[in-house]
């Protein structure tokens, strides 16, 4: 076995995807690679749409033949929790080799997902309907009614890159706290925790028909699975332009989207704004920024700009970039050679047009990209107007706080916004005006809490995730009706 440091996985040979109840490596594969070097971890199958059939039909045919009660599902995913706990540590080395996540943060990840994993159990043995009080009208007098929460389907998931570990337990835990069956396509990129979560469930107890793992392209795997007539739901994490093509390719079906943001923070003269620089030094380059979430345009009131601008930039400069697996650094690289110029080139335009880079802003000698901090940024910038999806923090100035609660708005854009303000009047002014689906006071935009209902508007998603959201949305309600 060539070894790759991810446990269970050989660099030399093909890693096989479960379907049906059997590992399957197909007739052709495709390498994967860690991002910071290019060391090869290891290869995938490259599957297609017959992979796709027959996963979903074993999908089907074991939610007809093989519902899973309640109690079950709470009791595999509680024990899914338990191995999750006990290999903590070779999760994290796989997302942070896989996905160039410093060791440090994918630690967190794994803890993540096993609070994803512990809320998913707690939906699973909650999740109830209710009593419809027929008798409320002369129509139903002497009928009882209630509602019957039943699985909706096979589900079919679309994972991610950047959180592959957490973004993953987030579709499979409700799917089975719901007694759905599960297609995954995980990110090309990042397939391995995908595969090593899904054994890790199926010895959890998870009946080997309700989880199928298919790798491959989204043109050979993706759409064959979205456009599927046994798949009853799709959940997609990524791009607005993928996922809202999903939604176009899918209408009949129910199509849960969690896309991107370019996430805005207020700066009140009257809040705490140093805590908030601190917290932005995290917030705005933890995974080289790629997240939805990621603290991307900073809204300074012009009295304390120069004062924000200087701390923040004294303490970007001080981020540790490198290695991923090195436990002294913050920042690694991109998922993408492709995707750092894309930024850098985002960040030179910016400063073409009048933007000053504040700190970083240039390639180093290991190839990845420094933490960059903007300032005097303007709305029509791509750094601002866009999601950056890289490690990068703008600046924008301002004399009035409507004014930066109308330029936070002017996105189209709408998962989570913050402020921070000392002023009761100006927090629940920001509560009601931003028009985002999360807004947060005197923290960062950037936290997210994994029983939270997540998610946002327009351009970045139609849907709430959070396990007792997200086992609603993969389950209908049956009305059904006693005559006594």
């Amino acid at each position: 076995m060539t070894t790759t440091g991810i446990p269970g996985i050989d660099a030399g040979s093909v890693t096989p995807v479960p379907i049906d109840g059997e590992l399957v490596t197909g007739s052709a594969s495709v390498e994967v690679r860690a991002p910071y070097d290019g060391t090869l971890l290891g290869s995938i199958p490259s599957l297609g749409a017959a992979e796709v059939d027959r996963a979903v039909a074993a999908a089907k045919h074991a939610l007809e033949t093989d519902p899973l009660p309640q109690w079950k599902r709470a009791e595999i995913l509680d024990k899914a929790v338990l191995l999750l706990q006990e290999r903590e540590e070779d999760f994290a080395r796989c997302i942070a080799l896989e996905a160039a996540k410093p060791i440090r943060t994918a630690r967190a990840e794994a803890q993540r997902a096993v609070s994803t994993l512990q809320f998913s159990a707690a939906a699973a043995r909650t999740l109830a309907g209710d009593v419809v009080p027929l008798e409320a009208s002369q129509a139903g007098q002497g009928k009882l009614g209630f509602i019957l929460r039943v699985p909706i389907g096979v589900v079919g998931a679309i994972a991610p890159f950047n959180f592959p570990l957490n973004l993953v337990a987030h579709k499979l835990g409700p799917a089975i706290a719901a007694g759905c069956p599960v297609v995954l396509k995980p990110a090309s990129q990042t397939p391995f925790s995908s595969i090593l979560l899904a054994n890790l469930l199926f010895e959890a107890g998870l009946p080997k028909g309700y989880l199928h793992v298919v790798t491959g392209g989204g043109g050979a795997v993706g759409n064959p699975l979205v456009d599927h007539e046994d798949v009853a739901l799709i959940t997609f994490t990524g791009s607005p332009e993928v996922g809202w093509g999903i939604r176009a390719r899918a209408p009949r079906k129910r199509v849960g989207l969690e896309l991107g943001n370019n996430a805005p923070l207020i700066l009140e003269p009257d809040g705490d704004w140093r805590t908030a620089v601190s917290k932005v030094k995290i917030a705005g380059f933890s995974h080289a920024g790629q997240s939805c979430i990621s603290t991307q345009r900073l809204f300074v009131n012009s009295s304390i700009a120069d004062d924000v601008v200087k701390e923040l930039a004294a303490l970007v400069e001080t981020l540790v970039v490198g290695d991923p697996l090195d436990e002294a650094t913050d920042v690694s690289a991109l998922i993408s050679t492709s995707e750092r110029d894309r930024v850098a080139g985002w960040v030179e335009e910016a400063a073409a047009s009048g933007a000053r880079v504040a700190a970083g802003g240039r390639i180093g000698d290991d190839g990845v990209l420094k933490p960059t901090l903007i300032d005097n940024a303007t709305s029509d910038m791509k750094v601002c107007e866009l999601e950056v999806f890289g490690p990068v923090v703008a600046v924008i100035r301002y004399d009035d706080y409507e004014d930066a609660l109308r330029q936070a708005n002017d996105t189209r854009y709408g998962l989570q916004a913050g402020v921070f303000t000392s002023d009761i009047d100006k927090a629940l002014r920001a509560a009601r005006v931003l028009d985002f689906g999360g807004v947060l006071v005197n923290e960062v935009p950037t936290f997210r809490a994994d029983q939270q209902p997540y998610g946002g508007l327009r351009d970045s998603g139609n849907t709430r995730e959070g396990p007792a959201w997200s086992v609603r949305e993969m389950t209908e309600e049956r009305l059904i009706i006693l005559n006594g």
